[in-house]
């Protein structure tokens, strides 16, 4: 976390891996595409490929994480504070 708005080396550092790990992921998934295709594949190439997907996925969790914890959270706004709508009312008579 840095206080710079993400303009210091490490932070566009953090951003460009975050980026090849994405492209990364995003490869993958065609790989996989093809391989689910294909009914020639051998189960040591798919035990191979379900731990590299496993290894982006995990890559993508965390970038997700470190993503949303830059976020600010919106704040309660106080006309905006009642109960959460829960849709239309039922029909009378209906039952709930």
């Amino acid at each position: 976390m840095t206080d710079d708005g993400g303009q210091s080396h490490l932070s566009r550092l953090a951003d460009q891996m975050e980026e090849v790990q994405l492209r990364a992921g995003d490869i993958l998934l065609g790989h996989a595409a093809d391989m689910l295709k294909d009914d020639n594949v051998k189960p040591w190439e798919l035990r191979y490929l379900s731990a590299r997907l496993y290894e982006a996925l995990g890559d993508a969790l965390r970038v997700a994480e470190s993503r949303g914890d830059r976020l600010t959270s919106p704040t309660v706004d106080d006309d905006n504070s009642a109960a959460p709508d829960d849709g239309p009312a039922p029909a009378e008579g209906a039952s709930a």
